[in-house]
C-alpha cells in the first residue's frame, strides 16, 4: 500500500510538472482587432494570415511554443500586455522611447518610412507650413501620429483614424486633404482600385518619433521572453526563413539590420 501510494503522489508530482511545463511553453500574442494588410489580413472564418501571423507562427514553432493569437482592440494592446491579458505584441509596433517607458521590446524585426498620399492632382509641399491649414489624416496610437502631431498640429488639423481602410475612404471624398501612412502598407494599395486616384506625395524625412523599427512588444522585465524571441527571430533570419516570408509579402527588403 505505501508504494502504491509512492507511486500515485510520484506520479501526480509528475503530471503536475508537465502540466507546468506546457502552461509556461504558452506565449499569447495580441493581434489587433483591425487588419492591416498585408501585415495582418483576417478571413471570413476568422483564420489570420499575412507577413506577421506567419512570422508568429514560424517564430513559435522555431521555440517550440503554443502561441494563440488573442484580438485586441489596437489602442488595447499595451493596456492588454501590461495587465497580462496577453504575453507579446507582434502587430506592427514601432520602438519609440515613449513606449520603452512602460514596455519592453525585442531587437526590431522590419522598418518602414512614413508616406505622404493625396489626391494624384494635388501639389504638395510636405512641411508644416506647406501644408499650414490642411486636414491630416493619421491612424491613432501611431508613431505617424505622433510625428504629425508633434511637427504640424499647432498649423494643421489632424484627424485620427481606426483603421487606414477609413482613412483612405476619407481622402478620396475629400474629408482630408492628405494622409500620413507607412510605405508598406499603402504603396501596394495605390496600384489597385482601392487606391484610385491618390498618389504618393513623398516620403516623411527621418525622425526619432519614428523610432529605431518595429519590434515584439513585452512587459516591463520579461527578459527571458525577450532572449528567446530575439534567439528565434536571429535564427529565422540566418537560414533564410524570414525572407522567404517576407518576400511572399514585399518585394523589398524590410529587415531593420
Amino acid at each position: 500500500m505505501k508504494n502504491l501510494l509512492k507511486v500515485l503522489a510520484t506520479g501526480c508530482l509528475f503530471s503536475a510538472l508537465a502540466s507546468h511545463a506546457v502552461a509556461a511553453d504558452k506565449i499569447v500574442f495580441g493581434i489587433a482587432l483591425e487588419p492591416y494588410p498585408p501585415f495582418s489580413m483576417k478571413s471570413g472564418n476568422g483564420d489570420w494570415s499575412g507577413f506577421e501571423p506567419e512570422l508568429i507562427k514560424a517564430l513559435c514553432e522555431r521555440m517550440q511554443a503554443q502561441c494563440p493569437l488573442k484580438e485586441v482592440a489596437w489602442d488595447g494592446l499595451i493596456p492588454a500586455l501590461q495587465s497580462s491579458q496577453i504575453d507579446a505584441i507582434l502587430n506592427s509596433l514601432s520602438i519609440t522611447e515613449e513606449r520603452e517607458k512602460v514596455i519592453d521590446f525585442s531587437a526590431p524585426y522590419y522598418q518602414t518610412p512614413a508616406m505622404w498620399v493625396a489626391d494624384q492632382s494635388l501639389e504638395l509641399v510636405t512641411t508644416p507650413e506647406g501644408l499650414k491649414g490642411k486636414l491630416i489624416g493619421v491612424q491613432g496610437s501611431t508613431s505617424n501620429a505622433t510625428f504629425a502631431k508633434t511637427y504640424y498640429g499647432k498649423t494643421s488639423t489632424l484627424r485620427y483614424y481606426t483603421t487606414q481602410d477609413d482613412m483612405i475612404a476619407d481622402l478620396q471624398s475629400g474629408r482630408i486633404d492628405v494622409m500620413l501612412a507607412d510605405a508598406l502598407t499603402i504603396e501596394p494599395i495605390l496600384k489597385t482600385a482601392t487606391g484610385a486616384g491618390l498618389a504618393d506625395k513623398g516620403l516623411a524625412p527621418k525622425d526619432p518619433l519614428f523610432g529605431s523599427g518595429i519590434g515584439v512588444g513585452l512587459r516591463k522585465g520579461d527578459s527571458a521572453l525577450q532572449q528567446r524571441i530575439n534567439s528565434a527571430l536571429a535564427s529565422l533570419k540566418a537560414d533564410g526563413t524570414y525572407d522567404k516570408i517576407r518576400s511572399r509579402y514585399f518585394s523589398v527588403d524590410i529587415s531593420a539590420n
